[in-house]
């Protein structure tokens, strides 16, 4: 039984190559279920000041207040424990993913619950896990030094415990 958590970040709706890619991604998988988050069609708010607080704040000691202002990122977090493999489809704007793949990634990371410091370092929590990324640029090069969006997210990833990692030109997929 495989779980696939499958993420769109593309702006676009109709004719977005991200999206498609990453759908055929999920077909050629054929897992036994699918969580599907699309970050353009239901778009997550930025973290706030509050947010930030309450995400410090122990479990036992959180507020009713502080509950209800990490519920979207501990449903987030749960939609990743459940999955066993993260697709990720998203296109490049300005060299970089978009705001609402950032969103997504800020209320995921939240200190002991999706990682903790160790005295030699941080580890990732979330481990056992593979995700793979389809991308999409109309000129930069996926896997260039203009391609930003790559190396954040095979360290954000990283940083919560996903190791397993592959990146795809979205066109690429598509050309096969």
């Amino acid at each position: 039984m495989t779980h696939v958590l499958h993420i769109d970040a593309s702006a676009h709706f109709e004719g977005s190559t991200s999206r498609t890619a990453s759908a055929r991604l999920v077909d050629d998988l054929a897992p036994t279920s699918v969580t599907y988050r699309d970050l353009s069609a239901d778009p997550l708010p930025q973290i706030t000041g509050a947010w930030a607080d309450a995400r410090l704040v122990p479990a036992d000691d959180l507020t009713d207040e502080q509950r209800a202002i990490l519920a979207l990122s501990d449903t987030l977090i749960e939609e990743v424990k459940a999955a066993d493999i993260l697709v990720i489809g998203a296109p490049l704007y300005n060299f970089a993913g978009p705001a609402s793949l950032k969103a997504w990634m800020d209320l995921v990371a939240r200190p002991k619950v999706t990682f903790q410091y160790l005295p030699d370092g941080p580890q990732g929590l979330l481990t056992g896990k593979k995700a793979i990324a389809t991308l999409a640029s109309g000129g930069v090069p996926i896997g260039s030094e203009m391609d930003f969006l790559s190396p954040h997210l095979r360290l954000f990833l990283g940083f919560i415990g996903i190791k397993d990692v592959t990146i795809h030109a979205a066109k690429d997929l598509l050309e096969t």
